[in-house]
Formats: structure tokens, sequence, C-alpha cells
């Protein structure tokens, strides 16, 4: 209980001092080299210091078109979206805090976590990893994150 009573009242704290969560303007952030939301949400939002990231899928922003490649290949072009998306906030892959990944196959795990490693290899952010049923156009894999400048 009394963990619990200390997480509690560290999350309270956090929610209440922290600038970047305050009731504030949100900036939307959007860029053309990455593709665009297919249904009404940001590319990334920030809020302070804090960037919110969408999930992003292996789609091509010079075709707008889903890379129907391997996991590895649709793993890159999702994270490469992710990247263009940090590149209009300035800031880079070494800003993120936290990923969440949504994988059709958890079979593809370590296929998919090679490629993660080439974007991380310096202090990888925490990380979620789970398997759904299905994703937006039938990709293999989603991405989301959480970025601090």
């Amino acid at each position: 209980m009394r963990t619990t009573t200390r997480l509690g009242c560290a999350l309270v704290s956090l929610f209440a001092c922290t600038p970047a969560l305050q009731a504030s303007a949100a900036d939307v952030i959007a860029t053309k080299d990455a593709p665009a939301a297919i249904g009404p949400y940001s590319q990334a939002i920030r809020a302070g210091n804090m960037v919110f990231l969408a999930g992003q899928i292996a789609i091509d922003p010079k075709t707008g078109q889903l890379n129907q490649g391997s996991v590895e290949d649709q793993t890159r072009q999702a994270l490469d979206n992710l990247k263009a998306v940090l590149a209009a906030s300035n800031m880079s892959m070494a800003d993120i805090v936290s990923t969440t990944v949504y994988v059709k196959d958890l079979n593809d795990f370590a296929k998919l976590n090679a490629v993660y490693g080439t974007y991380f290899k310096d202090k990888p952010p925490a990380r979620a990893t789970v398997q759904v049923q299905r994703l937006p156009k039938d990709a293999a894999v989603e991405i989301s994150a959480i970025a601090v400048h």
C-alpha cells in the first residue's frame, strides 16, 4: 500500500506540476515528408517540451501507398516516417523517450527488433510491443512515440 501511495502522489505531482502537461495551447506538427493523416488526427502534437507522435505505418510519403515489403521494410518505413515528423519539430530520434509498437505477428518480433535497434543505438527509449489482429491498410507494423525536447 505504501508504495502505491507514493507512486500515486508522484504521478499527481508530475501531472500537476509539469508545464508541458498543464492546460496550454497545443501545436499541430505536420510535414509533407511523412504520410498525411488518414483520419481525423494530427501527425504529431507539441505540448510544452513534449511531442506526441501519431502511429506511423509503412506508407511511402511520396506515393501515398503502403510499402508491401517484408516486416523489416515496413518497420524501416514506419521509423523513417516518425523521423520525418520529428524533423519538422526540430527534433531527432534521440529525443524519443517512449514508443509503442503494434505488430500483426509476434513471430516477426526478432526481425522487427533488428531494424528497430539500428534507429536507437544509444539510450533506446522505453517501449511496449503488442500483437494486434489488424492495422490500418493491413500494415504489418505501426509505431507511435513520445519525444521530449
